[in-house]
């Protein structure tokens, strides 16, 4: 066989090989899964939600029962089995809790905390709320039913909550908040995704419902990218949609499966 021919064939064969060990370059992370907190539900996340479709993100919002932190869990990891490949898995407040502990997931790349629980193995949020008393926690305004749900005081829930949403859509949520079982409050976090995963935090500097400095713990202990939004209450995620959705799309951005 012709040599010249013999020789290009090799080098036409180690030109393959060449390629096949350059790993593909990463594309950003596509899907976002948003995760509501105690007290509200889904609709909340609506203003950032309309922010990430317009810039080409697919979202799905977790409904998740708030009846038990088992049946939460399940709810979130059954939204992110339904994803067709690796997703950013953001929580805001109670929902912290629940993406700490379903960011295991192997199709979770990347995590974003919104004014939320990151807890460590072990730890409650009831045990952290008492080492950061938020303002609210301070008060009476946090009741209980006869059947062990917990709620804010509707008259006392738009200056606990949402203190800087227009009066009358604080109003609405409300006396439209969902009752969240009391029991989620003092469920044990297991090992913890952040301590694994990339971690995003915004933390909200005005929150009444969790302590800021909690918030701040939090993104410190998790070598979080930290942004802080000045004057933004619990409800940072409607009121600052903008500021939150910049942060989703930077985890994405950089969260490479």
């Amino acid at each position: 066989m012709n040599r010249k021919f013999l020789q290009g064939l090799a080098a036409t064969a180690a030109l393959i090989a060449g390629s096949a060990a350059v790993p593909a370059m990463a594309a950003p992370v596509r899907n976002i899964v948003l995760v509501h907190g105690a007290w509200v539900n889904g609709n909340g996340w609506k203003p950032v939600y309309d922010i990430l479709v317009k810039d080409g993100y697919r979202v799905s919002v977790a409904e998740h029962p708030l009846t038990s932190f088992a049946d939460d869990v399940t709810a979130v990891k059954r939204i992110v089995d339904m994803q067709d490949g690796p997703a950013i898995l953001v929580g805001h407040s109670y929902g912290g809790a629940l993406i700490t502990d379903v960011g295991n997931d192997p199709k979770v790349a990347g995590l974003v905390y919104i004014a939320a629980h990151a807890l460590d193995q072990g730890e409650t949020e009831v045990a952290n709320g008492k080492r950061y008393p938020s303002e609210t926690s301070k008060t009476t305004d946090i009741k209980k039913t006869a059947d062990g749900f917990l709620y804010l005081d509707p008259s006392k829930y738009p200056a606990d909550f949402a203190a800087d949403l227009p009066p009358a859509q604080a109003r609405f949520e409300a006396d439209a908040q969902e009752l969240t079982a009391a029991s989620v409050f003092s469920a044990p976090a297991g090992q913890p995704a952040w301590k694994t995963k990339p971690t995003w935090y915004a933390v909200a500097t005005a929150d009444r419902i969790i302590n800021p400095d909690l918030e701040r713990m939090y993104a410190r202990r998790a070598h979080a990218h930290t942004i802080e939004i000045q004057g933004a209450s619990h409800s940072v995620y409607e009121s600052h949609p903008k500021e939150v959705a910049a942060l989703i799309e930077q985890a994405a951005e950089r969260s490479m499966p």
